[in-house]
Protein backbone atom coordinates (compact mmCIF):
# COMPACT_ATOMS: atom_id res chain seq x y z
CA UNK A 1 0.00 0.00 0.00
CA UNK A 2 1.44 3.10 -0.95
CA UNK A 3 2.36 5.54 1.73
CA UNK A 4 0.24 8.15 0.44
CA UNK A 5 -3.14 6.15 1.20
CA UNK A 6 -2.99 6.13 4.40
CA UNK A 7 -2.90 9.66 6.61
CA UNK A 8 0.32 10.83 8.57
CA UNK A 9 -1.18 10.78 12.07
CA UNK A 10 -2.13 7.42 11.63
CA UNK A 11 1.61 6.14 10.35
CA UNK A 12 3.08 8.51 13.07
CA UNK A 13 0.82 6.70 15.76
CA UNK A 14 1.92 2.91 14.16
CA UNK A 15 5.59 3.71 14.66
CA UNK A 16 5.13 5.39 18.13
CA UNK A 17 4.88 1.59 19.03
CA UNK A 18 8.42 0.76 17.65
CA UNK A 19 11.24 0.16 19.37
CA UNK A 20 14.52 2.79 18.39
CA UNK A 21 16.04 0.07 16.26
CA UNK A 22 12.56 -0.77 14.19
CA UNK A 23 12.12 3.20 13.37
CA UNK A 24 15.55 3.11 11.92
CA UNK A 25 14.85 0.54 10.09
CA UNK A 26 11.65 1.54 8.71
CA UNK A 27 13.48 5.05 7.91
CA UNK A 28 15.51 2.78 5.44
CA UNK A 29 12.52 1.26 3.54
CA UNK A 30 11.70 3.90 1.87
CA UNK A 31 12.15 8.33 1.18
CA UNK A 32 8.82 9.07 2.42
CA UNK A 33 9.06 6.98 5.59
CA UNK A 34 12.35 8.74 5.82
CA UNK A 35 11.49 12.31 5.88
CA UNK A 36 7.87 11.33 7.69
CA UNK A 37 9.80 9.92 10.73
CA UNK A 38 12.72 12.58 10.47
CA UNK A 39 10.29 15.49 10.87
CA UNK A 40 8.51 14.14 14.06
CA UNK A 41 10.42 15.53 16.89
CA UNK A 42 8.34 13.52 19.47
CA UNK A 43 9.18 10.36 18.36
CA UNK A 44 12.58 10.48 18.82
CA UNK A 45 12.33 12.12 22.42
CA UNK A 46 15.01 9.99 25.30
CA UNK A 47 16.78 8.44 21.68
CA UNK A 48 20.58 8.04 22.85
CA UNK A 49 23.71 7.88 19.64
CA UNK A 50 26.66 6.87 19.68
CA UNK A 51 28.97 8.84 17.34
CA UNK A 52 32.59 7.32 16.20
CA UNK A 53 34.83 8.19 13.19
CA UNK A 54 33.59 12.27 12.80
CA UNK A 55 35.56 12.01 9.37
CA UNK A 56 32.72 9.72 7.42
CA UNK A 57 29.87 12.03 8.84
CA UNK A 58 28.30 14.10 5.96
CA UNK A 59 26.16 17.29 5.91
CA UNK A 60 23.08 15.30 5.28
CA UNK A 61 24.09 12.45 8.21
CA UNK A 62 24.22 16.01 10.44
CA UNK A 63 20.70 17.58 9.11
CA UNK A 64 19.25 14.08 9.27
CA UNK A 65 19.94 14.37 13.63
CA UNK A 66 19.20 18.37 13.84
CA UNK A 67 15.93 17.27 12.17
CA UNK A 68 15.29 14.45 14.97
CA UNK A 69 16.17 17.12 17.34
CA UNK A 70 18.20 14.50 18.42
CA UNK A 71 19.50 15.63 22.73
CA UNK A 72 21.45 12.69 24.12
CA UNK A 73 24.47 12.00 22.51
CA UNK A 74 27.82 9.84 23.31
CA UNK A 75 31.34 10.44 21.87
CA UNK A 76 33.79 8.01 21.66
CA UNK A 77 37.79 8.27 20.97
CA UNK A 78 36.42 11.72 20.92
CA UNK A 79 39.20 14.99 20.91
CA UNK A 80 38.06 18.81 21.63
CA UNK A 81 37.10 19.85 17.80
CA UNK A 82 34.42 17.34 17.61
CA UNK A 83 32.76 19.06 20.57
CA UNK A 84 33.00 22.26 18.59
CA UNK A 85 31.58 20.13 15.93
CA UNK A 86 28.52 19.20 17.89
CA UNK A 87 28.21 22.16 19.17
CA UNK A 88 27.26 23.44 15.39
CA UNK A 89 25.17 20.74 14.10
CA UNK A 90 23.48 19.74 17.52
CA UNK A 91 23.22 23.18 20.04
CA UNK A 92 19.96 21.72 21.72
CA UNK A 93 22.57 18.42 23.36
CA UNK A 94 20.95 18.77 26.99
CA UNK A 95 23.07 14.55 27.72
CA UNK A 96 26.50 14.07 27.32
CA UNK A 97 28.92 11.14 27.51
CA UNK A 98 32.67 11.36 26.58
CA UNK A 99 33.79 7.95 26.53
CA UNK A 100 37.58 7.16 26.25
CA UNK A 101 38.05 10.91 25.84
CA UNK A 102 41.23 11.89 24.09
CA UNK A 103 42.27 15.43 24.79
CA UNK A 104 43.33 16.94 27.99
CA UNK A 105 40.52 19.17 28.52
CA UNK A 106 36.62 19.71 28.40
CA UNK A 107 36.64 23.26 27.55
CA UNK A 108 34.48 23.75 25.11
CA UNK A 109 31.55 22.44 27.15
CA UNK A 110 30.85 26.15 27.26
CA UNK A 111 29.41 25.56 24.15
CA UNK A 112 26.39 23.59 24.98
CA UNK A 113 23.90 26.16 26.93
CA UNK A 114 20.95 23.58 27.70
CA UNK A 115 23.65 20.64 28.90
CA UNK A 116 21.99 19.04 31.63
CA UNK A 117 24.37 15.80 31.79
CA UNK A 118 27.66 15.51 31.59
CA UNK A 119 29.46 11.86 31.86
CA UNK A 120 33.57 11.11 31.23
CA UNK A 121 34.33 8.10 31.45
CA UNK A 122 37.94 6.33 30.47
CA UNK A 123 39.70 9.49 30.10
CA UNK A 124 43.28 8.43 28.01
CA UNK A 125 45.12 12.00 28.98
CA UNK A 126 44.58 13.79 32.83
CA UNK A 127 42.63 16.66 32.71
CA UNK A 128 44.83 19.65 33.48
CA UNK A 129 41.80 21.51 34.69
CA UNK A 130 37.67 21.59 35.60
CA UNK A 131 37.08 25.14 35.30
CA UNK A 132 34.67 24.51 32.44
CA UNK A 133 32.29 23.07 35.65
CA UNK A 134 32.09 26.08 36.71
CA UNK A 135 30.66 27.91 33.40
CA UNK A 136 27.68 25.19 34.07
CA UNK A 137 27.06 25.50 37.68
CA UNK A 138 23.54 26.83 36.64
CA UNK A 139 22.25 23.88 34.33
CA UNK A 140 24.28 20.30 35.51
CA UNK A 141 21.89 18.42 36.81
CA UNK A 142 23.56 15.21 36.73
CA UNK A 143 28.18 14.42 36.79
CA UNK A 144 29.64 11.57 35.84
CA UNK A 145 33.43 11.13 35.94
CA UNK A 146 34.88 7.54 36.43
CA UNK A 147 37.77 6.44 35.44
CA UNK A 148 39.51 9.60 35.34
CA UNK A 149 42.65 11.14 36.39
CA UNK A 150 43.05 14.57 37.44
CA UNK A 151 46.26 16.72 36.94
CA UNK A 152 44.80 19.44 39.05
CA UNK A 153 44.41 18.86 42.81
CA UNK A 154 41.45 17.20 44.92
CA UNK A 155 40.67 20.71 47.07
CA UNK A 156 40.23 22.57 43.18
CA UNK A 157 38.04 19.74 42.10
CA UNK A 158 35.89 19.90 45.13
CA UNK A 159 35.57 23.27 44.50
CA UNK A 160 34.11 22.95 41.35
CA UNK A 161 31.73 20.61 41.80
CA UNK A 162 30.64 22.60 44.85
CA UNK A 163 29.52 25.58 42.59
CA UNK A 164 27.18 23.05 41.10
CA UNK A 165 24.35 23.92 43.23
CA UNK A 166 21.79 22.21 40.49
CA UNK A 167 23.16 19.03 40.85
CA UNK A 168 20.66 15.81 41.61
CA UNK A 169 23.16 12.82 41.14
CA UNK A 170 27.21 12.48 41.52
CA UNK A 171 29.41 9.73 40.56
CA UNK A 172 33.14 10.30 41.26
CA UNK A 173 34.99 6.88 40.44
CA UNK A 174 38.65 7.15 40.44
CA UNK A 175 41.97 4.55 40.89
CA UNK A 176 42.53 5.85 44.90
CA UNK A 177 44.23 8.94 43.60
CA UNK A 178 42.25 11.71 44.61
CA UNK A 179 42.44 12.05 48.43
CA UNK A 180 39.30 13.33 50.28
CA UNK A 181 39.49 13.14 54.21
CA UNK A 182 35.53 13.62 53.85
CA UNK A 183 32.88 14.58 51.70
CA UNK A 184 31.42 17.27 54.65
CA UNK A 185 33.31 19.85 52.45
CA UNK A 186 31.34 19.60 49.51
CA UNK A 187 27.95 17.93 50.39
CA UNK A 188 26.35 20.87 51.75
CA UNK A 189 26.93 23.09 48.85
CA UNK A 190 24.56 20.77 47.08
CA UNK A 191 20.95 21.22 48.65
CA UNK A 192 19.68 19.22 45.64
CA UNK A 193 21.66 16.21 45.59
CA UNK A 194 19.76 13.09 45.56
CA UNK A 195 22.06 10.09 44.17
CA UNK A 196 25.82 9.76 45.20
CA UNK A 197 28.14 7.54 44.13
CA UNK A 198 31.72 7.59 45.51
CA UNK A 199 34.72 5.27 45.16
CA UNK A 200 36.04 4.47 49.06
CA UNK A 201 39.51 2.89 48.28
CA UNK A 202 41.03 5.30 50.72
CA UNK A 203 39.23 5.22 53.86
CA UNK A 204 39.83 2.44 56.35
CA UNK A 205 37.55 4.55 59.44
CA UNK A 206 35.29 6.95 58.38
CA UNK A 207 35.15 10.40 60.57
CA UNK A 208 32.35 11.78 62.68
CA UNK A 209 31.93 14.40 59.91
CA UNK A 210 32.71 12.32 56.73
CA UNK A 211 29.02 12.76 55.75
CA UNK A 212 28.02 16.13 57.62
CA UNK A 213 29.61 18.33 59.99
CA UNK A 214 27.54 19.45 62.52
CA UNK A 215 30.09 22.78 62.44
CA UNK A 216 28.26 23.65 59.08
CA UNK A 217 27.75 27.37 59.13
CA UNK A 218 23.74 28.14 59.41
CA UNK A 219 21.63 28.15 56.72
CA UNK A 220 23.25 24.89 55.36
CA UNK A 221 19.92 21.87 54.85
CA UNK A 222 20.68 18.42 56.22
CA UNK A 223 21.63 16.09 53.57
CA UNK A 224 18.95 15.35 51.14
CA UNK A 225 20.22 11.90 49.54
CA UNK A 226 18.13 9.48 48.94
CA UNK A 227 20.56 6.93 46.75
CA UNK A 228 24.36 6.01 47.84
CA UNK A 229 26.63 3.73 46.22
CA UNK A 230 29.66 2.96 47.71
CA UNK A 231 32.43 1.31 45.74
CA UNK A 232 35.61 -0.77 46.91
CA UNK A 233 33.87 -0.25 50.46
CA UNK A 234 36.03 -1.70 53.14
CA UNK A 235 35.77 0.94 56.25
CA UNK A 236 34.52 0.53 59.65
CA UNK A 237 31.67 3.23 60.50
CA UNK A 238 29.54 4.13 63.43
CA UNK A 239 25.74 4.82 64.09
CA UNK A 240 26.70 8.27 64.87
CA UNK A 241 28.55 8.95 61.12
CA UNK A 242 25.30 7.84 59.58
CA UNK A 243 23.38 9.89 61.45
CA UNK A 244 23.06 12.49 58.29
CA UNK A 245 21.52 10.16 56.33
CA UNK A 246 18.18 9.81 57.59
CA UNK A 247 16.53 10.54 53.96
CA UNK A 248 18.17 7.30 52.57
CA UNK A 249 15.91 4.44 50.38
CA UNK A 250 18.74 3.05 48.28
CA UNK A 251 22.21 1.52 49.52
CA UNK A 252 24.67 -0.34 47.49
CA UNK A 253 27.49 -1.77 49.02
CA UNK A 254 30.39 -2.75 46.23
CA UNK A 255 32.91 -4.32 48.72
CA UNK A 256 37.05 -3.78 47.99
CA UNK A 257 38.08 -7.62 49.00
CA UNK A 258 36.46 -10.95 48.20
CA UNK A 259 37.92 -11.77 51.29
CA UNK A 260 35.89 -9.83 54.53
CA UNK A 261 37.95 -8.38 57.29
CA UNK A 262 36.58 -10.03 60.82
CA UNK A 263 34.02 -7.34 61.17
CA UNK A 264 30.78 -6.66 59.31
CA UNK A 265 30.09 -3.17 59.09
CA UNK A 266 27.28 -3.83 56.97
CA UNK A 267 25.62 -4.78 60.16
CA UNK A 268 25.75 -0.75 61.48
CA UNK A 269 24.48 0.32 58.18
CA UNK A 270 21.26 -1.43 58.47
CA UNK A 271 21.10 -0.91 61.74
CA UNK A 272 21.05 2.57 61.17
CA UNK A 273 18.88 2.58 58.14
CA UNK A 274 15.54 1.00 59.02
CA UNK A 275 14.17 3.45 56.45
CA UNK A 276 15.62 1.29 53.37
CA UNK A 277 13.53 0.28 50.33
CA UNK A 278 16.34 -0.85 47.97
CA UNK A 279 19.30 -2.84 49.67
CA UNK A 280 22.51 -4.17 47.00
CA UNK A 281 25.40 -6.08 48.40
CA UNK A 282 27.98 -7.43 46.24
CA UNK A 283 30.85 -9.26 48.11
CA UNK A 284 32.05 -8.91 51.47
CA UNK A 285 30.48 -10.92 54.19
CA UNK A 286 28.67 -13.62 53.54
CA UNK A 287 24.32 -13.02 53.73
CA UNK A 288 24.08 -14.70 56.92
CA UNK A 289 26.11 -12.23 59.00
CA UNK A 290 23.81 -9.47 58.40
CA UNK A 291 20.65 -11.38 57.56
CA UNK A 292 19.08 -10.67 60.81
CA UNK A 293 19.40 -6.84 60.31
CA UNK A 294 17.25 -6.18 56.58
CA UNK A 295 14.77 -3.82 57.58
CA UNK A 296 10.95 -4.40 56.83
CA UNK A 297 10.85 -1.72 54.68
CA UNK A 298 12.64 -3.23 51.62
CA UNK A 299 10.66 -3.68 48.55
CA UNK A 300 14.51 -4.65 46.44
CA UNK A 301 16.95 -6.90 47.32
CA UNK A 302 20.17 -7.42 45.12
CA UNK A 303 22.55 -10.02 46.66
CA UNK A 304 26.20 -11.01 44.68
CA UNK A 305 27.24 -12.74 47.66
CA UNK A 306 27.36 -15.98 49.47
CA UNK A 307 24.58 -17.59 50.96
CA UNK A 308 22.48 -20.65 52.02
CA UNK A 309 19.11 -21.93 51.29
CA UNK A 310 18.01 -20.87 55.21
CA UNK A 311 19.34 -17.64 54.94
CA UNK A 312 16.31 -16.96 52.24
CA UNK A 313 14.22 -18.16 54.75
CA UNK A 314 15.07 -14.78 57.25
CA UNK A 315 15.32 -12.87 54.22
CA UNK A 316 11.57 -13.69 53.58
CA UNK A 317 10.10 -12.74 56.95
CA UNK A 318 12.52 -10.05 57.59
CA UNK A 319 11.29 -8.34 53.87
CA UNK A 320 8.06 -9.90 53.76
CA UNK A 321 7.12 -7.05 50.96
CA UNK A 322 9.56 -8.05 48.47
CA UNK A 323 9.28 -7.04 45.05
CA UNK A 324 12.01 -7.53 43.60
CA UNK A 325 14.95 -9.76 43.96
CA UNK A 326 18.30 -10.03 41.85
CA UNK A 327 20.35 -13.51 42.96
CA UNK A 328 23.44 -14.33 41.77
CA UNK A 329 25.29 -16.27 44.79
CA UNK A 330 28.92 -17.31 44.87
CA UNK A 331 27.83 -20.99 44.96
CA UNK A 332 25.12 -22.60 42.64
CA UNK A 333 21.74 -21.36 42.63
CA UNK A 334 20.23 -25.09 41.90
CA UNK A 335 19.08 -25.11 45.07
CA UNK A 336 17.84 -22.03 45.82
CA UNK A 337 15.13 -21.09 43.14
CA UNK A 338 12.62 -23.69 43.85
CA UNK A 339 11.99 -22.17 47.09
CA UNK A 340 11.12 -18.68 45.51
CA UNK A 341 7.60 -19.42 45.05
CA UNK A 342 6.53 -19.84 48.41
CA UNK A 343 9.40 -17.63 50.02
CA UNK A 344 8.38 -14.55 48.11
CA UNK A 345 4.64 -14.38 46.66
CA UNK A 346 4.65 -10.43 45.92
CA UNK A 347 7.89 -10.41 43.72
CA UNK A 348 7.59 -8.59 40.49
CA UNK A 349 10.77 -8.67 39.34
CA UNK A 350 13.48 -11.39 39.48
CA UNK A 351 17.05 -11.41 38.07
CA UNK A 352 18.76 -14.75 38.24
CA UNK A 353 20.55 -17.46 36.87
CA UNK A 354 19.99 -20.42 34.70
CA UNK A 355 22.94 -22.29 34.87
CA UNK A 356 23.15 -25.36 37.16
CA UNK A 357 19.03 -25.14 37.46
CA UNK A 358 16.82 -28.04 36.72
CA UNK A 359 13.81 -27.45 34.47
CA UNK A 360 11.67 -28.34 36.78
CA UNK A 361 13.33 -25.90 39.20
CA UNK A 362 13.21 -22.93 36.52
CA UNK A 363 9.61 -23.79 35.85
CA UNK A 364 8.15 -23.76 39.18
CA UNK A 365 9.00 -19.82 38.42
CA UNK A 366 5.43 -19.78 37.15
CA UNK A 367 3.90 -20.19 40.60
CA UNK A 368 4.78 -16.31 40.80
CA UNK A 369 1.36 -14.74 40.10
CA UNK A 370 2.41 -11.19 40.11
CA UNK A 371 5.82 -11.73 38.41
CA UNK A 372 6.24 -9.26 35.38
CA UNK A 373 9.77 -9.00 34.51
CA UNK A 374 12.15 -12.22 34.40
CA UNK A 375 16.00 -11.41 33.97
CA UNK A 376 18.20 -14.34 33.22
CA UNK A 377 21.37 -13.54 33.75
CA UNK A 378 23.31 -16.19 31.75
CA UNK A 379 25.81 -14.19 29.46
CA UNK A 380 26.93 -17.39 27.78
CA UNK A 381 27.38 -20.91 27.15
CA UNK A 382 29.37 -23.41 25.63
CA UNK A 383 27.91 -25.53 22.29
CA UNK A 384 30.56 -29.00 23.15
CA UNK A 385 30.46 -29.82 26.55
CA UNK A 386 33.65 -31.16 25.54
CA UNK A 387 35.19 -28.03 24.72
CA UNK A 388 34.37 -25.53 27.35
CA UNK A 389 37.01 -23.07 26.28
CA UNK A 390 34.50 -22.27 22.82
CA UNK A 391 31.90 -20.21 23.98
CA UNK A 392 29.01 -18.40 22.69
CA UNK A 393 27.86 -15.02 24.00
CA UNK A 394 23.98 -15.55 23.90
CA UNK A 395 20.86 -17.60 25.07
CA UNK A 396 21.83 -21.25 24.42
CA UNK A 397 18.98 -23.58 22.58
CA UNK A 398 17.85 -24.89 25.64
CA UNK A 399 17.34 -22.01 27.40
CA UNK A 400 15.33 -20.75 25.13
CA UNK A 401 13.43 -23.53 24.59
CA UNK A 402 13.12 -23.51 28.66
CA UNK A 403 11.74 -20.12 28.48
CA UNK A 404 9.15 -20.80 26.17
CA UNK A 405 8.01 -22.94 28.14
CA UNK A 406 7.43 -21.13 31.62
CA UNK A 407 5.80 -18.29 28.78
CA UNK A 408 2.90 -20.54 28.00
CA UNK A 409 2.63 -21.65 31.76
CA UNK A 410 1.87 -18.18 32.70
CA UNK A 411 -0.19 -17.32 29.35
CA UNK A 412 2.99 -15.02 28.34
CA UNK A 413 2.20 -12.73 31.55
CA UNK A 414 5.73 -12.82 32.19
CA UNK A 415 8.29 -10.90 30.29
CA UNK A 416 12.04 -13.02 30.05
CA UNK A 417 14.98 -11.02 29.06
CA UNK A 418 18.01 -12.44 28.02
CA UNK A 419 21.83 -11.55 27.18
CA UNK A 420 21.17 -11.91 23.69
CA UNK A 421 17.88 -9.39 23.95
CA UNK A 422 19.89 -6.19 24.73
CA UNK A 423 21.37 -4.54 21.91
CA UNK A 424 23.58 -1.23 21.72
CA UNK A 425 22.12 1.15 18.97
CA UNK A 426 25.09 2.97 17.13
CA UNK A 427 26.28 5.44 14.29
CA UNK A 428 25.75 3.07 11.86
CA UNK A 429 22.15 2.50 12.86
CA UNK A 430 21.39 6.25 11.49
Amino acid sequence: MPVSQLPEELWLHVFSFLPWKDKLNVRCTCSDFKQLLDRSRPLWRGFSLVLRHFSQYNRSFWHSLAQRHISRVAVCSGKRKHLRQLSVHLPALDSLRLDDWRSDGVDDLKLFHLLRRLSITNSCNQLKNVDSLFLLRHQLTQLSLCKVTFACSAPHILTAISQLTSLTLLRLHHDGSLRVPTLSGFLPHLPRLKHLSWTMIAYKTLPGDFFFSPAQPTGFRALQLSELQLLNYDAAVTQEVLQPLSHLKNLSIFHLYSVPGPTCHLQTWLASLQQLCSLSVHGGHCLAEYVDFLPASLLSLTLCVDLQPEDLHVVSHRAPHLEHLHLEPWTSSSNLIRLLPQLFPHLRRLSIRHRNVSDDDFLQLAQLQHLETLEVLDAFYAPDPRHTTRIVYQASPHLLQVISHLKTLTDHRVQVITNSSRCILTCSCV
